[in-house]
């Protein structure tokens, strides 16, 4: 069992990921997909006139600020463009995937946060009329159920709060839910990198390998959305997975070479 979260970011195409989970799936491998919309949800945004809005939490992470509209945006892109394109791509390579976002059967359930702090200018603020959230609940039975009748679920990174409001999560950290849910073998999280860099702008400087006791010493060295790739990995294999990998969507069979320990490693 492999859940594959593919990143949102720009530059990352999915062909390459498409052909290998065909193959995966010919072979009789079990695998979810959870992907990101950042990119898309941002040239929605603009071309709507709500452009993204990014700020920092007091502990150094980065997130988009979501009011309600932007999250009308982001669901538009994440459960709209971004979802059906990867469903129609896998079709077209006989993989029988089947689209639906967290909030579909309450696939992934948590807490809204309706008011976040962040450091604005050097000033901490708090921001009101959020709708971002935290899984708490991976709704399994619902996945299992659809793997086991020979779907490929295709998971859009929203989530529904306990009192029916959709949610704006983190794709990483809701592949990383999915992974530990299913007690999955190991956690692929494709982005436009080749894993973690030392050097943010030299992708010769990969870490190749990390043991899982030593994941927290590199957290605070992680620039950018790699903290919370490593904050997903960790969870996951708190969780109870096996295996993390940080490998680069944009290579020839990106998945292929991240299962044969292409990219950063920790287990």
């Amino acid at each position: 069992m492999i859940v594959v979260k593919l990143g949102g970011g720009a530059g990352i195409g999915h062909a390459a990921l498409v052909a290998d989970v065909a193959a995966l799936i010919a072979q009789g491998e079990r695998l979810v997909l959870v992907h990101g919309t950042s990119h898309q949800a941002n040239r929605l945004g603009e071309r709507l006139g709500h452009p993204p809005r990014f700020v920092q939490s007091p502990t150094g992470f980065t997130s988009r600020y979501t009011d309600r509209q932007t999250l009308e945006i982001f669901m538009m892109a994440a459960a709209g463009l971004v979802n059906t394109t990867l469903v129609e791509a896998l079709q077209r390579a006989g993989v029988n995937a089947l689209g639906l976002s967290g909030i579909d059967g309450r696939l992934l359930a948590g807490q809204r946060k309706a008011t976040i702090r962040v450091v604005e200018d050097g000033k901490p603020r708090v921001l009101r009329d959020d709708w971002t959230g935290t899984i708490e609940q991976v709704n399994a039975a619902l996945l299992q159920s659809l793997l086991a009748a020979g779907y490929v679920p295709v998971v859009a990174p929203l989530a529904v709060s306990h009192a029916g409001e959709g949610l704006n999560v983190d794709g990483d950290r809701a592949a990383g839910a999915i992974a530990v849910a299913l007690a999955a073998d190991a956690l692929v999280l494709l982005t436009n990198v080749p894993g973690l860099l030392r050097t943010l702008a030299d992708e010769s400087s990969l870490v190749p390998r990390i043991p899982r006791d030593a994941l927290e010493r590199w957290l605070p060295l992680a620039q950018g959305r790699m903290k919370k790739k490593l904050l997903g990995a960790g969870e996951a294999l708190a969780g109870g997975v096996r295996r993390v990998v940080l490998a680069d969507a944009r290579r020839d069979a990106p998945l292929a070479a991240a299962l044969a320990g292409s990219g950063t490693v920790i287990e």
